[in-house]
């Protein structure tokens, strides 16, 4: 799910830079919004990617658990599988935060450079990107409870940590710009 309101969100900062193409009173702005909505589209991609990639990592886990676990062998090979689940389901969000940070950056980047008329728009792109953040952030946290490497865990949580300290107040920036502007 947070991987897919990352897509939303990185999918109305393209829509919105289309909007901003081929308009007369944006035509200096034209190159800068034709790289926003080339990448914004790639980000997109990326996020719609990342639902399947979480999905699999999920499915890491559930194998992990159906494995046998009646002799030590057999237990160690099982903690391992699921060790090795947990890591993929925190590397997939964290990921899930990286693209959406990209696309928060390309609407940062955007301000004062594109169709007005499409404002609401970016307001919403704004509030999805944020949404995939934090909803990639409780994906996170869930599976670093159970890793029993804690040096990884410790540094998986670092790198979440300092993405959520600079986006959230970034979203919420660009949230309240966006709204300035909707009120005209």
């Amino acid at each position: 799910a947070a991987a897919l309101a990352g897509a939303l969100g990185a999918a109305l900062t393209a829509m919105v830079s289309s909007l901003t193409i081929g308009k007369k009173k944006y035509a200096e702005h034209e190159a800068h919004a034709k790289e926003i909505q080339a990448r914004a589209s790639e980000l997109k991609d990326l996020l719609l990617t990342a639902v399947d990639k979480d999905t699999e990592a999920f499915n890491i886990i559930s194998d992990a658990f159906s494995m046998p676990k009646g002799t030590d062998e057999e237990k160690a090979a099982r903690s391992a599988a699921i060790q090795a689940g947990l890591a993929a389901c925190v590397e997939s969000p964290l990921q899930i935060m990286t693209y959406s940070s990209e696309a928060l950056h390309l609407i940062e980047a955007s301000l004062g450079r594109f169709n007005t008329s499409a404002a609401s728009d970016l307001g919403v792109a704004v509030l999805e990107l944020r949404t995939a953040v934090l909803g990639a952030w409780l994906n996170v946290l869930i599976n670093l409870s159970n890793m029993k490497d804690k040096e990884k865990a410790a540094s998986y949580r670092k790198t979440g940590e300092e993405m959520l300290a600079g986006l959230v107040p970034l979203a919420d920036r660009l949230f309240a710009e966006i709204a300035q502007i909707c009120e005209g």
